[in-house]
């Protein structure tokens, strides 16, 4: 489809600056947010006619259903901490919050596996460099770090990994579709552009997970409904093996810095921990370690 560069401009513009205003809802709203992807699986029958291939089916499926059914719940779990009903407690216990760092793991893992089906092969590595540097999610003096869920309101996700790895994860992912489906390449460019602009405008590092959340559930969600995205920003014209190539090359070469810096980092730490969040989380004191049921 032959697109004027106007129409890409105007639309990648109007899509970025939606999706900020989403997340910046859905982060004030938490409740909103639970009701809102819960309802959206509702829309499961449109998907049929829409998502195709083993690739797309496992992409919808492992971003809506746990945005839907553990990111909402426990968001709202803690919003009403005072609430010792078994279900919120729960939703309260350590095991969301090692959840959600499986969560982004599977997220890196499925296309870093589809980079190397598709022999995208320097890209690939770059993947599996970012899956073996994901922060775990741990306790250090009886106080949650690295991933925490706060406790005051909005109660955000917070992911303490550090700028370089949240850039890093944006140009990966970036090669990864402009490989994978260039059709959709001018709209995942939006949502990963959004995920990193709202911390940035923030000026809340922590908060980028939680803005990618966001941002991927909604494109997905809308992608999995519709063909909006091919009739206002097809960028299938814009594929050329040269460049994702080269692309790869060059995140390959900002990949294994970062990597030998990482395990350097970790090596030389007493504790053995990843070298991320030197930062503490806001308040650390009122995050204590919280078991399920306890």
């Amino acid at each position: 489809m032959d697109i004027p560069v106007w129409q890409y401009v105007f639309t990648m513009s109007f899509y970025i600056l939606l999706l900020l205003g989403l997340v910046e809802i859905m982060r004030k709203k938490p409740v909103f947010a639970m009701v809102f992807w819960l309802l959206s699986l509702l829309t499961f029958p449109l998907w049929f006619e829409y998502v195709d291939g083993w690739f797309r089916w496992v992409k919808v499926l492992s971003v809506l259903l746990p945005t839907a059914l553990v990111v909402g719940f426990a968001r709202v779990a803690w919003l009403y901490k005072d609430n010792n009903h078994a279900f919120w407690q729960f939703f309260r216990g350590d095991w969301v919050l090692t959840f959600l760092y499986a969560f982004l793991f599977l997220n890196i893992a499925e296309a870093t596996f589809k980079d190397f089906e598709t022999a995208n092969y320097f890209n690939a590595i770059c993947g599996v460099i970012l899956c073996i540097t994901i922060p775990f999610p741990r306790y250090k003096n009886g106080k949650r770090v690295y991933w925490v869920i706060g406790k005051d309101k909005p109660n955000d996700v917070l992911f303490y990994s550090t700028a370089a790895w949240n850039l890093l994860y944006t140009t990966w992912n970036m090669a990864f579709v402009y490989g994978e489906a260039g059709a959709f390449f001018a709209a995942s460019m939006c949502i990963l552009i959004a995920a990193e602009l709202y911390p940035i405008l923030k000026k809340r590092p922590e908060l980028y997970i939680i803005a990618r959340v966001y941002t991927l559930a909604f494109h997905l969600l809308v992608r999995a409904c519709s063909d909006v995205f091919e009739r206002t920003m097809d960028s299938s014209n814009w594929m050329n093996e040269q460049v994702l190539w080269w692309w790869g090359l060059i995140n390959l070469a900002l990949h294994l810095p970062f990597a030998v810096w990482y395990f350097y980092r970790k090596r030389k730490s007493e504790t053995k921990e990843p070298p991320y969040g030197n930062r503490p989380p806001p308040k650390a004191e009122d995050y204590p370690v919280t078991k399920a049921f306890g």
